[in-house]
Protein backbone atom coordinates (compact mmCIF):
# COMPACT_ATOMS: atom_id res chain seq x y z
CA UNK A 1 0.00 0.00 0.00
CA UNK A 2 2.89 2.33 0.92
CA UNK A 3 6.13 3.12 -1.43
CA UNK A 4 9.16 1.78 -0.25
CA UNK A 5 11.37 4.86 0.78
CA UNK A 6 8.12 6.97 1.83
CA UNK A 7 9.02 9.20 4.78
CA UNK A 8 7.46 7.34 7.68
CA UNK A 9 5.48 10.58 8.92
CA UNK A 10 4.11 10.41 5.74
CA UNK A 11 3.16 6.73 5.92
CA UNK A 12 1.13 7.78 8.72
CA UNK A 13 -0.55 10.47 7.31
CA UNK A 14 -1.95 8.52 4.61
CA UNK A 15 -3.15 5.81 6.47
CA UNK A 16 -4.67 8.47 8.88
CA UNK A 17 -6.43 9.54 5.23
CA UNK A 18 -7.46 6.28 4.30
CA UNK A 19 -8.96 5.17 7.58
CA UNK A 20 -10.62 9.18 7.71
CA UNK A 21 -12.31 8.18 4.46
CA UNK A 22 -13.01 4.77 5.76
CA UNK A 23 -15.01 6.22 9.19
CA UNK A 24 -17.48 8.54 6.60
CA UNK A 25 -18.28 5.74 4.43
CA UNK A 26 -19.28 3.62 7.34
CA UNK A 27 -20.80 6.31 9.18
CA UNK A 28 -23.19 7.19 6.42
CA UNK A 29 -24.19 3.65 6.33
CA UNK A 30 -24.98 3.98 10.09
CA UNK A 31 -27.09 6.39 9.84
CA UNK A 32 -28.69 4.79 6.60
CA UNK A 33 -29.59 1.94 8.67
CA UNK A 34 -30.58 4.17 11.27
CA UNK A 35 -33.20 5.63 9.42
CA UNK A 36 -34.41 2.32 8.07
CA UNK A 37 -35.00 1.07 11.59
CA UNK A 38 -36.88 4.15 12.91
CA UNK A 39 -38.83 4.94 9.73
CA UNK A 40 -39.49 1.12 9.48
CA UNK A 41 -38.96 1.42 5.33
CA UNK A 42 -36.13 -0.20 3.34
CA UNK A 43 -35.67 3.30 1.73
CA UNK A 44 -35.88 5.82 4.12
CA UNK A 45 -35.26 8.83 1.93
CA UNK A 46 -36.60 8.98 -1.80
CA UNK A 47 -35.99 11.50 -4.39
CA UNK A 48 -38.93 12.65 -6.67
CA UNK A 49 -37.64 11.55 -9.91
CA UNK A 50 -40.13 12.66 -13.05
CA UNK A 51 -42.96 15.76 -12.90
CA UNK A 52 -46.15 12.85 -12.34
CA UNK A 53 -47.07 14.10 -9.12
CA UNK A 54 -47.07 17.57 -9.79
CA UNK A 55 -48.20 19.95 -7.83
CA UNK A 56 -48.12 17.61 -4.82
CA UNK A 57 -44.42 17.25 -4.92
CA UNK A 58 -41.70 18.57 -7.95
CA UNK A 59 -39.17 16.65 -9.76
CA UNK A 60 -35.94 16.66 -7.26
CA UNK A 61 -37.76 17.04 -4.25
CA UNK A 62 -36.84 15.15 -1.04
CA UNK A 63 -38.85 12.85 0.81
CA UNK A 64 -38.90 11.28 3.93
CA UNK A 65 -40.89 7.89 4.48
CA UNK A 66 -42.60 6.06 6.99
CA UNK A 67 -44.09 2.38 6.87
CA UNK A 68 -46.18 1.61 9.52
CA UNK A 69 -47.48 -1.90 8.69
CA UNK A 70 -50.80 -1.07 11.50
CA UNK A 71 -51.54 1.58 9.12
CA UNK A 72 -53.86 0.64 6.66
CA UNK A 73 -53.45 2.29 3.29
CA UNK A 74 -56.52 4.39 1.90
CA UNK A 75 -57.61 5.80 -1.14
CA UNK A 76 -56.32 9.55 -1.75
CA UNK A 77 -53.13 8.76 0.04
CA UNK A 78 -49.87 9.59 -1.54
CA UNK A 79 -47.85 6.24 -1.44
CA UNK A 80 -43.72 5.08 -2.54
CA UNK A 81 -43.54 1.44 -4.05
CA UNK A 82 -41.48 -0.32 -6.72
CA UNK A 83 -42.40 -2.51 -9.16
CA UNK A 84 -40.64 -6.26 -9.16
CA UNK A 85 -37.52 -5.60 -12.20
CA UNK A 86 -37.52 -1.80 -11.28
CA UNK A 87 -35.48 -0.21 -9.24
CA UNK A 88 -36.26 2.86 -9.42
CA UNK A 89 -39.34 3.98 -6.76
CA UNK A 90 -42.63 5.28 -8.00
CA UNK A 91 -44.45 8.13 -5.70
CA UNK A 92 -47.83 7.92 -6.71
CA UNK A 93 -51.27 8.50 -5.17
CA UNK A 94 -53.97 5.76 -4.69
CA UNK A 95 -57.22 5.40 -6.37
CA UNK A 96 -58.57 2.55 -5.86
CA UNK A 97 -57.60 -0.52 -3.42
CA UNK A 98 -58.70 -4.12 -4.92
CA UNK A 99 -59.54 -6.65 -1.89
CA UNK A 100 -60.55 -10.36 -2.78
CA UNK A 101 -61.91 -13.40 -0.67
CA UNK A 102 -58.35 -14.55 -0.23
CA UNK A 103 -57.34 -11.22 1.33
CA UNK A 104 -54.97 -10.18 -1.16
CA UNK A 105 -55.39 -6.73 -1.45
CA UNK A 106 -54.11 -4.54 -4.71
CA UNK A 107 -53.50 -0.93 -4.94
CA UNK A 108 -53.98 0.68 -8.37
CA UNK A 109 -52.21 4.25 -8.46
CA UNK A 110 -51.95 6.98 -10.63
CA UNK A 111 -49.79 10.28 -10.72
CA UNK A 112 -51.71 13.59 -10.01
CA UNK A 113 -50.11 14.86 -13.27
CA UNK A 114 -50.77 11.97 -15.00
CA UNK A 115 -53.35 11.14 -17.88
CA UNK A 116 -54.01 7.88 -17.08
CA UNK A 117 -53.38 5.15 -13.85
CA UNK A 118 -50.74 3.05 -13.46
CA UNK A 119 -51.82 -0.45 -15.25
CA UNK A 120 -49.62 0.42 -17.96
CA UNK A 121 -46.37 -0.09 -15.58
CA UNK A 122 -47.73 -3.08 -13.59
CA UNK A 123 -47.41 -6.61 -15.34
CA UNK A 124 -49.95 -7.77 -17.60
CA UNK A 125 -53.75 -9.22 -16.43
CA UNK A 126 -52.46 -7.29 -12.96
CA UNK A 127 -55.08 -4.79 -11.74
CA UNK A 128 -52.07 -3.49 -9.19
CA UNK A 129 -49.35 -3.68 -7.06
CA UNK A 130 -49.53 -5.82 -3.67
CA UNK A 131 -48.77 -4.37 -0.32
CA UNK A 132 -45.29 -6.23 -0.60
CA UNK A 133 -44.20 -3.81 -3.15
CA UNK A 134 -44.73 -0.98 -0.69
CA UNK A 135 -41.90 0.94 0.44
CA UNK A 136 -43.77 3.68 2.47
CA UNK A 137 -45.57 7.08 2.54
CA UNK A 138 -44.53 10.50 2.55
CA UNK A 139 -44.13 11.82 6.64
CA UNK A 140 -45.39 15.27 5.16
CA UNK A 141 -41.81 16.66 5.65
CA UNK A 142 -39.99 16.86 2.24
CA UNK A 143 -36.76 18.88 1.02
CA UNK A 144 -37.91 21.06 -2.43
CA UNK A 145 -35.70 19.96 -4.76
CA UNK A 146 -32.30 19.16 -3.11
CA UNK A 147 -32.98 16.06 -5.03
CA UNK A 148 -32.17 17.50 -8.01
CA UNK A 149 -27.70 16.70 -7.56
CA UNK A 150 -29.22 13.10 -7.44
CA UNK A 151 -30.55 13.05 -10.88
CA UNK A 152 -28.36 15.10 -12.63
CA UNK A 153 -25.58 12.45 -11.36
CA UNK A 154 -28.27 9.47 -12.92
CA UNK A 155 -28.58 11.67 -16.20
CA UNK A 156 -25.26 12.43 -16.52
CA UNK A 157 -22.49 9.68 -15.49
CA UNK A 158 -19.63 11.76 -15.92
CA UNK A 159 -20.90 14.53 -13.78
CA UNK A 160 -21.64 11.76 -11.25
CA UNK A 161 -18.05 10.74 -11.67
CA UNK A 162 -16.22 13.74 -11.15
CA UNK A 163 -17.99 14.62 -8.03
CA UNK A 164 -17.36 11.18 -6.66
CA UNK A 165 -13.54 12.08 -7.98
CA UNK A 166 -13.88 15.22 -6.34
CA UNK A 167 -15.10 14.15 -3.07
CA UNK A 168 -12.56 11.38 -2.84
CA UNK A 169 -9.55 14.43 -3.82
CA UNK A 170 -11.06 15.76 -1.22
CA UNK A 171 -10.95 13.59 1.66
CA UNK A 172 -7.40 12.44 0.58
CA UNK A 173 -6.19 15.76 0.75
CA UNK A 174 -8.12 17.76 3.47
CA UNK A 175 -5.21 17.62 6.24
CA UNK A 176 -6.85 17.66 9.89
Amino acid sequence: FCRRGMDPEMQVELYYQVLNFGMIVSSALMIWKGLMVVTGSESPIVVVLSGSMEPAFHRGDLLFLTNRVEDPIRVGEIVVFRIEGREIPIVHRVLKIHEKENGDIKFLTKGDNNAVDDRGLYKQASTGWRKKMWLGEPEGKFVPYIGIVTILMNDYPKFKYAVLFMLGLFVLVHRE
